[in-house]
């Protein structure tokens, strides 16, 4: 019985659907990644599955419950690392860490222990009666995935995990959360702007304008695209647009002053594109296929181009949520 299940769920804000009709399952233990700009529906639908929102249809359910009818039994069940920072800056590692023990009921017979644990994984017991204002971003983060795992979560739902980190604290942290995965079996839900990133998941669903446009691991989204992708620019890019789908009978799209366009062997269909545009070309450059151009060639544009959305009215549930468990 995989340990997510989404089924036809929906959720509407009055005349606008956020989330249409969506459904999904998460297997135990996995990584599964949600990826989508803002306004797609990840955050509506992650707040259904938090018990923070409720859907208008549908059902969802964490490890055999469901999400509007058994919230509490659903938190037991979860952890969550949100995209901003939630510790107290005022106290301690070890103290931030203790807080949460409580609200979790974690026995006090078992607290310290899991503290410890907790910190030994991340790699900040050295640091744990340091004040959290002291600490990098990188440091926190890791502290707020310490935090996240205290209470043994069967899923963790990890949003924009390294949202702002340099190369090496994201490094770092995909370390941690990857072991997390190997040393506990946690189940791992989340999203991501960095595409590389979603390399590391078992599963992807991609969601747009509130449907999941599509799933599947890695490397089958890829395969999607259809082999490596070509990009051109030349003096007069609509004609050759127009040039290369006459002749190669392959669809071409234009994106920032650049064509592209996928290629079984892209090495050899270099020279024969330069030769059907009378050689006129300003750049060319190959790529191998990767999660962005998937997203791109599904969508239209990339992941990271943000647009005003109604989703915001979530955000105020999701401050409560802080409010009421740190």
């Amino acid at each position: 019985m995989p340990i997510i299940k989404v089924e036809g769920l929906s959720k509407k804000f009055g005349e606008l659907t956020a989330v249409n009709n969506v459904s999904f399952e998460v297997e135990e233990g996995a990584i599964f990644g949600f990826l989508g700009p803002n306004g797609a529906g990840k955050t509506t639908t992650i707040s259904i599955l938090c018990t923070l929102l409720s859907p208008t249809s549908g059902r969802a359910s964490i490890a055999g419950h469901d999400c509007a009818k058994e919230p509490s039994e659903v938190r037991k069940a979860i952890g969550i690392v949100f995209q901003d920072t939630t510790l107290d800056k005022d106290l301690t590692a070890y103290e931030n860490l203790m807080f949460h023990a409580y609200l979790y009921d974690v026995k006090k017979g078992e607290m310290r222990k899991r503290i410890d644990d907790a910190l030994h994984f991340v790699g900040l017991f050295e640091r744990r009666d340091d004040l959290v204002k002291k600490f990098s971003g990188g440091m926190k983060r890791r502290l707020e995935v310490a935090r996240g795992i205290i209470h043994r979560p069967r899923v963790l739902f990890l949003d924009e995990p390294t949202l702002g980190l340099d190369p090496q604290s994201r490094a770092n942290l995909w370390e941690f959360i990857i072991g997390l995965q190997r040393e506990y079996n946690t189940t791992i839900f989340m999203t991501t702007h960095y595409m590389e990133e979603a390399e590391v998941c078992n599963k992807i669903a991609i969601i747009d304008n509130g449907d999941i446009i599509a799933s599947g691991t890695p490397d089958e989204l890829k395969k999607t695209v259809g082999g490596d992708v070509i990009y051109i620019n030349t003096p007069d890019n609509q004609k050759a647009k127009l040039e290369i789908e006459r002749l190669f009978n392959v669809a071409v799209t234009e994106k920032d002053n650049e064509l592209f366009l996928p290629a079984l062997n892209g090495d050899a269909s270099i020279p024969e594109i330069i030769n059907a545009v009378g050689g006129k070309v300003l750049s060319v450059r190959l790529q191998r296929p990767t999660l962005n151009d998937v997203f791109l060639r599904m969508t239209g544009r990339q992941i990271r181009e943000q647009n005003g959305s109604a989703e915001d009215t979530v955000r105020e549930s999701v401050r409560a949520y802080r409010r009421r468990h740190g």
